[in-house]
């Protein structure tokens, strides 16, 4: 089994999960390159741990949608994770295939819709993610459709976040929470809410 590093604690279970999930990744990344060929031998450290980061602020919560989906980071590890019900919103249909195959081998409740987030049409949800997608002032643009009223985005950044906040400060009002990464140095959670373009 994997090795975790101090303070991560997941069950057996969700362990095993995560665990098959990697090996399809592994399996489908040369063909359909869902993560760089460099950090495949990295992947747990890179991508899973970066995506289970993120389970804190969204336990608790009815479902999740995941704008952007990719390779499943952190999408499939939440849901894997949490068990909460998960919208992945994939515009590539090779990817969005690789996650509707993620879903079903681990038996997560996610629905991939095979789309692109500016004409997705989808019931909004208390908690939008997203990974390594845009800069944030494009990511609020996108969310904002998405999420109920009381809801929150939560994206994992990295080293420009906190210019990213300035940017997107100009263009949207909002509430904006930030945690460090505990997977990378320079890297930045951001919890954002109640925004509304200025």
């Amino acid at each position: 089994m994997h090795k975790w590093p101090e303070g991560v604690h997941v069950s057996r279970e969700t362990e095993e999960k995560l665990s098959a999930f990697v090996s399809l990744l592994e399996k489908w990344n040369p063909r359909i390159n869902l993560v760089s060929s460099k950090d495949i031998e990295n992947v747990w450290s890179r991508h899973v741990l970066d995506s289970l980061q993120l389970v804190p602020l969204i336990q608790g919560q009815s479902r999740f949608i995941d704008m952007g989906s990719g390779g499943g980071f952190p999408a499939v590890v939440v849901g894997i994770a949490t068990g909460i019900p998960g919208v992945l919103i994939e515009s590539d249909q090779r990817k969005a295939a690789f996650l509707r195959e993620a879903a079903r081998l681990t038996q997560t409740h996610l629905e991939v819709l095979p789309c692109r987030l500016e004409s997705v049409k989808v019931q909004p949800a208390p908690v939008v993610t997203a990974r390594a997608l845009a800069p944030l002032v494009k990511l609020l643009e996108w969310a904002h459709p998405l999420l109920q009223p009381e809801g929150k985005a939560v994206f994992l950044k990295g080293q420009q976040a906190v210019q990213e906040i300035q940017e997107a400060e100009r263009v949207w009002k909002m509430d904006v929470r930030t945690y460090p990464s505990q997977t990378s140095s320079d890297g930045m959670i951001l919890e954002v809410r109640n925004f509304n373009r200025v």
